[in-house]
């Protein structure tokens, strides 16, 4: 008995105060910007159709860099297919010249020639199309991910301030988010470094041509 008295002297009561820290949980969630803009049906409506559209604009971009690698493997296909032609154009040429044909052979010099040209005039057509292509595609992607920067940013603020948010805001303009940032660049610099490829074929083939002649007519 004096053991159970002790007991009782040693007991705490700890007040139940679980109701009061209820009500505060329960008034932060209500006062939460989230809640705010699920009470309110235009917020909501403009959350989602911005959450609709980033997720649209993420897709479209995805889409574009699968056609930039495309792109990519079908320039290298190309280039390779132009080295693999003229590698075995020269290789029977060679052989044709150290044949005993002499001048008949030299007069004709020109078949070859045209046949060389006119299949370099044409390899230089489709590279220079693709590689227009892809820059056309790359300036597409970065506008779509100027954009998505936008909405990202406007979903974020529309977030934090739920019902105070302005509905009649629009996501910024990419065109003024690009002024700070504003690189000046040469325009026949931008155009040899964007098509060098084009450049390097072009080189090639003007140098393809006179050995033709050299090789016949040596």
């Amino acid at each position: 008995m004096a053991e159970t008295k002790d007991l009782d002297h040693h007991l705490v009561e700890i007040p139940a105060d679980d109701g009061d820290h209820h009500k505060k949980l329960i008034a932060a969630i209500q006062d939460h910007p989230l809640m705010e803009i699920s009470d309110s049906p235009g917020h909501l409506l403009l959350l989602k159709l911005l959450q609709r559209e980033e997720d649209l604009s993420g897709r479209r971009i995805a889409g574009k860099e699968r056609r930039l690698d495309t792109l990519k493997r079908e320039v290298f296909q190309l280039c390779l297919f132009f080295f693999a032609f003229h590698g075995l154009f020269l290789t029977i040429l060679f052989g044709s010249s150290s044949d005993d044909l002499g001048v008949s052979v030299c007069r004709k010099w020109w078949i070859p020639m045209i046949t060389s040209l006119s299949f370099c005039l044409v390899m230089v057509f489709l590279v220079q199309m693709k590689l227009f292509q892809y820059w056309k595609v790359y300036g597409q992607i970065l506008r779509e991910k100027t954009d998505n920067r936008s909405l990202t940013r406007c979903i974020q603020e529309l977030r934090m301030k739920g019902v105070s948010f302005d509905l009649s805001k629009e996501p910024g303009n990419g065109k003024k988010m690009k002024s700070s940032s504003v690189e000046i660049k040469w325009k026949p610099v931008e155009w040899c470094c964007r098509y060098f490829v084009t450049i390097g074929l072009v080189a090639v083939s003007g140098l393809v041509l006179p050995v033709c002649k050299f090789m016949i007519c040596s």
